[in-house]
């Protein structure tokens, strides 16, 4: 038996070489330079060695490899280094995959990236059917692809259409799924999961050929027919000016997929320019960005054993549902009984879309959900919301009706979006027991979740909540109790400004498609429409008396029977819940638009970071992306700001200011920031 620092090895009574991989003061194993290099060591001392078979595990409690270390990846300055980088990890894969005994990947918990390209080099692959194990290649989400091999490795093993559709989403799959699609040759229960991989080690059975129609997709006067259809699947998501790298991919795959060896030389190259582009570079910001917000919930150990909410409108309900689906018994109360049937029927249709066809997961999700009209579930609760609309003296008045019933130590939330905490929490006999927990619409896709603090709120109640919304599978972010708090306040002269466009007569196509160039995934019109013109109303209404912001005269006099989608007419008029919109509609000058766009959004941003609504610029930057959409390639408004350059933005936004009017008189805020 020996050792390095990353891996022991440990040889059994049939020569076969048990490689343990365990990164040292790590909660996980990450493939960074020194572990390649130890690997690589190894493998060499293998050629001259030779045992009978490899078998690569994890000594981690729950996962394989999360894939590469990323914070090597920010310190690549330009493309020759990136190259080099590449290629240490293309010499590793190239020598696993050339030694001449069987080599056999035994996957438990979480396998990413570089783990998964590590896992195609060897012959076989098994991993264990636990909930926990997910095999992906994300790369793509870091605007890279996968570079140590890993596409033409997919390729190779499960065929075109497979491969490149879990590289090109990012996705990551279950061991079942993986192994229908031929990425893993099985997947077993964890206490088989050694044997299995003893057993491929032992008797190296021979790979089932791929399926006819898998072949054929790749073959030379198929593949761009295909290739076309994917850069078209691709274009309706992502513009390649914005994002690269799926379109890289593709051409990879379409120009050298019939030479694996020159598939893999370019491979290298094409992640070495990709990497150090700035898009690439912001995605990274943005992986970071997600892991700040995933730590503010982790100095808490909050147990929660049951949640009451109420409100079964669409919120409520969504959020009801969610905390089934993450595991939480939960009650949800709504004085109308028929709007809780509703509630209910549409959290089974919210199950089987989470759930798919496990019918076992819909059953318990369902299970743990109940309609409490009378509100039984308060006295049980250990945290209870209350989502109700944005009425000030109605949610004070519920307050006070339930704060009898509350348990003693019971956590009071509010999904209020734009009422500041301390004129709710005045009514309490405990005020500290008030916190803010702003979810965004819809529940289900929106990762972030605003925890509002009042000036009254507890700070072990702070932290608990925090903590709430991490194990509900969110991303919490801390925010100081005021109008609009963070989203809200930075997004709502972003759509003020859209609106006052639309009354000027600029066409609402060509705002949104203003929006769009600039990477934003939906424009601002036909995001009001889909929150709801009713609802930015009320917000902005809330907004418009504490900061000054005048409302546009269309949101003034707003029909009941035109407040958007769920009218079916707002700006835009629908159907099949789709926007009917006018493609030939034109403007000479779509810059300007999309200027007082971004930077009335822009200028709140850093009257923001000026008033310390969060702790930090990172932490704007992470709430307006994981709360707006805000174009993630851009690294966040702040980000941009200092990318772009603060005297070139400020020259733009005065110029603005002396056509259209102190609106966007330049905040103070811009002066904490510098260029880059």
């Amino acid at each position: 038996m020996s050792e390095t620092n990353n891996w022991k090895i440990e040889k059994d009574d049939n020569n076969i070489a048990w490689l343990h991989f365990d990164t040292p003061d790590a909660s996980a194993n990450l493939l960074a330079q020194a572990a390649i290099k130890e690997l690589n060591d190894i493998i060499k001392d293998f050629e001259n060695d030779l045992p009978r078979a490899v078998i690569i595990l994890s000594d981690k409690k729950d996962s394989f490899i999360f894939g590469a270390d990323i914070k090597e990846f920010t310190a690549l300055e330009n493309k020759e280094q990136a190259l080099a980088f590449m290629h240490k990890g293309h010499d590793l894969m190239n020598r696993l995959e050339a030694l001449s005994c069987p080599t056999v990947s035994m996957i438990h918990g979480t396998c990413l990236g570089g783990g998964t390209e590590l896992s195609l080099a060897c012959d076989y692959i098994v991993a264990s059917d636990d909930k926990k194990t997910r095999i992906g290649l994300p790369e793509i989400k870091l605007g890279i692809h996968p570079g140590y091999g890993g596409t033409a490795r997919s390729i190779e093993r499960c065929g075109p259409l497979a491969a490149m559709n879990m590289m090109l989403t990012g996705r990551a799959l279950t061991s079942r799924a993986a192994k229908k699609i031929k990425l893993i040759d099985e997947s077993v229960p964890v206490r088989q999961l050694k044997a299995a991989a003893q057993a491929f080690a032992l008797k190296a059975p021979e790979r089932k050929p791929l399926p006819l129609l898998a072949r054929l997709s790749n073959h030379s006067l198929l593949r761009p027919l295909v290739a076309w259809q994917m850069r078209k699947q691709v274009a309706s998501k992502a513009k390649k000016e914005h994002y690269p790298a799926p379109y890289s991919l593709i051409d990879l795959w379409l120009k050298y997929a019939d030479d694996k060896k020159q598939m893999l030389q370019q491979e290298a190259i094409a992640v070495a320019s990709l990497a150090t582009t700035d898009t690439a570079r912001n995605l990274v910001r943005v992986f970071f960005l997600q892991e700040k917000l995933k730590s503010q919930g982790k100095k808490a150990d909050f147990k929660v054993q049951h949640v009451h909410v109420i409100g079964g409108g669409i919120m409520g309900g969504d959020i009801a549902s969610w905390c089934a689906i993450q595991g939480y018994s939960v009650t949800v109360q709504d004085q109308s009984p028929e709007r809780l049937a509703q509630t209910l029927k549409h959290a089974q249709y919210s199950f089987g879309k989470k759930f798919k066809r496990d019918r076992r997961a819909i059953r318990d999700a369902s299970d743990r959900l109940l309609a409490d009209h009378r509100g039984v579930g308060v006295s049980r609760a250990d945290i209870i919301i209350e989502a109700i609309f944005e009425d000030r003296d109605v949610k004070r008045s519920l307050y006070e009706s339930i704060e009898p019933q509350m348990k003693e130590h019971a956590i009071l939330a509010t999904n209020t979006s734009s009422i500041k905490l301390e004129d709710l929490s005045s009514c309490l006999k405990k005020p500290g027991r008030l916190v803010g927990l702003h979810f965004f619409n819809p529940v289900a896709l929106m990762p972030l979740v605003e925890i509002i603090r009042g000036n009254e709120t507890d700070e072990k109640v702070m932290q608990q909540a925090l903590a709430f919304a991490k194990n509900i599978s969110k991303l919490p972010l801390a925010v100081k109790s005021s109008p609009g708090f963070l989203v809200n306040r930075i997004l709502m002269p972003y759509l003020l400004e859209a609106v006052t466009m639309v009354d000027e007569g600029i066409a609402p196509e060509v705002i949104d498609r203003a929006a769009t160039d600039f990477g934003m995934p939906m424009g601002p019109i036909e995001l009001a429409d889909t929150v709801g013109l009713d609802i930015c109303k009320s917000v902005a209404n809330i907004l418009s008396e504490a900061l000054g912001m005048p409302l546009p005269e269309n949101l003034k006099n707003l029909s009941d029977k035109k407040l958007g989608k769920k009218t079916g007419e707002g700006f835009y008029k629908y159907k099949n819940n789709k926007p009917l919109k006018n493609k030939k509609v034109s403007c000479s000058n779509r810059q300007q638009v999309q200027d007082r766009l971004v930077l009335r959004l822009l200028n709140e941003a850093t009257a923001c970071l000026r008033e310390g609504i969060v702790d930090n610029s990172d932490l704007i930057d992470a709430g307006v992306i994981f709360g707006t959409g805000f174009a993630p390639f851009r690294g966040g408004p702040l980000e941009y700001i200092k990318s772009t350059g603060v005297e070139k933005l400020s020259t733009t936004l005065e110029s603005l200011a002396s056509e259209y009017s102190d609106r966007f008189s330049k905040d103070e805020g811009w002066s904490l920031l510098s260029s880059d």
